[in-house]
């Protein structure tokens, strides 16, 4: 495991790694209401699906811990829980583990039996232990979860890569940051990365800057280094020209990405380029896997034409913020300055995602193994969560 952690908690405290700040500095921001977490989550100081669903999730256990809950009854309360897990809803609408871990929470609260003491507080604590009892197992599942997608993947990828060099190892690229800043620790796509880096049978790793937030450059270099696995940098237009040049030099089997949300059929929704990459890995004849949890696919969404696709504003593309690296070389943290990329008067179009079609995907690697394309091009989750297939789709 990582020593790297986006969220440190302990019940009635929660701390968030601010991931603007870095790679240049270790600042935790404190986590108390539900309005600090839909502001951290806004504002990107902490990203990725997994983490997203579990900020979110601990943040209103903590200020129910703190007293925040004052209604005197257990439908009173219920109704409380429910209006702040709705107002955390529309901090990240794309991310479907948030939406998800949200109606297990608002299904938790629902399912405490409060018989005899429906009118009185001991109702409403009896609620609310049951919801940050939930919460916190959201976020210890998800460790767990990140071992055993990186244990899945790494292993079916080498069963299957097209490309190996002599002494059985590969190359992959990434896109984003999919790692223990993304999640409760090991991580999803760059969880498989550092399990084949762990097992000795990584060769190298590739990872894009990802324009225009740079979650690549900035944070996915950063864990790379800081584990002391072998990777380069490149910028997302590179991508095509690495798999034309270097791919049989560096033994490049594969493309690993994340997932926010994975549909019924299989179309992925992540975050954006990585269409474009898949376009690109099925011309080079390079595989390309979605490492997601059973918690970011959704069954109730058939195709991707029903996604949602967040659009962030303009400054993100015209305008570029960081610290300040003086004329020796070296970073000042203790000074940030926004500069202009482009014209501050063009018009931006800025969509945070786009959508892979399931036909440019080989694989989906879940925490209960992976899903492959049958042969009508799409792919069947209903063997790996069948209970939610039944209560969803049906037989």
């Amino acid at each position: 495991m990582s020593g790297l952690q986006a969220i440190r908690y302990s019940r009635g405290k929660l701390e968030v790694l601010d991931q603007l700040k870095l790679p240049h500095e270790h600042h935790y921001d404190e986590v108390s209401t539900s309005e600090e977490a839909f502001d951290s989550i806004k504002s990107m100081r902490v990203r990725g699906a997994p983490a997203i669903a579990i900020v979110a999730a601990l943040a209103h256990g903590v200020e129910l811990h703190n007293g925040s809950c004052k209604a005197p009854t257990a439908d009173e309360t219920i109704s409380y829980i429910d209006s702040r897990l709705d107002y955390l809803k529309q901090s990240r609408p794309t991310a479907v583990d948030l939406t998800n871990a949200i109606t297990h929470l608002k299904t938790t609260a629902r399912g405490v039996d409060v018989s005899g003491k429906e009118n009185s507080a001991s109702g409403r604590d009896a609620i609310i232990d049951a919801y940050i009892t939930a919460a916190e197992e959201i976020f210890r599942k998800d460790t767990e979860t990140n071992l055993l997608i990186g244990e899945h993947g790494s292993k079916w990828l080498l069963q299957n890569a097209p490309t190996k060099s002599t002494d059985g190892k590969v190359s992959v690229l990434t896109h984003c940051n999919t790692g223990s800043l993304a999640t409760s620790g090991h991580g999803t796509a760059l969880g498989i990365i550092r399990s084949l880096h762990s097992a000795g049978h990584l060769n190298h790793a590739f990872c894009t800057e990802t324009r225009p937030y740079n979650q690549g450059s900035r944070l996915t270099a950063f864990e790379l280094v800081y584990e002391k696995i072998p990777s380069t940098l490149i910028t997302d237009s590179m991508a095509g020209a690495l798999f034309a040049l270097k791919k049989a030099e560096k033994n490049i089997a594969a493309v690993i990405v994340g997932a926010d949300r994975v549909v019924r059929n299989g179309d992925t929704a992540n975050k954006i380029g990585t269409y474009s990459l898949a376009v690109l890995a099925k011309y080079h004849g390079v595989k390309f896997i979605v490492a997601a949890p059973t918690t970011s696919i959704d069954l109730h969404t058939e195709t991707g034409a029903g996604i949602k696709i967040e659009e962030r504003k303009a400054e993100e593309l015209t305008q570029i913020s960081g610290a300040v690296v003086g004329k020796d070389g070296k970073v000042d943290v203790s000074r940030t300055e926004c500069v202009a990329t482009a014209h501050q008067g063009i018009d931006v179009w800025n969509p945070a995602f786009d959508v892979t079609p399931a036909e440019l995907i080989d694989a989906v690697v879940t925490e209960r193994g992976v899903v492959v394309k049958g042969n009508d091009g799409s792919f069947d989750f209903k063997h790996i969560m069948p209970e939610r297939w039944a209560e969803i789709v049906g037989s």
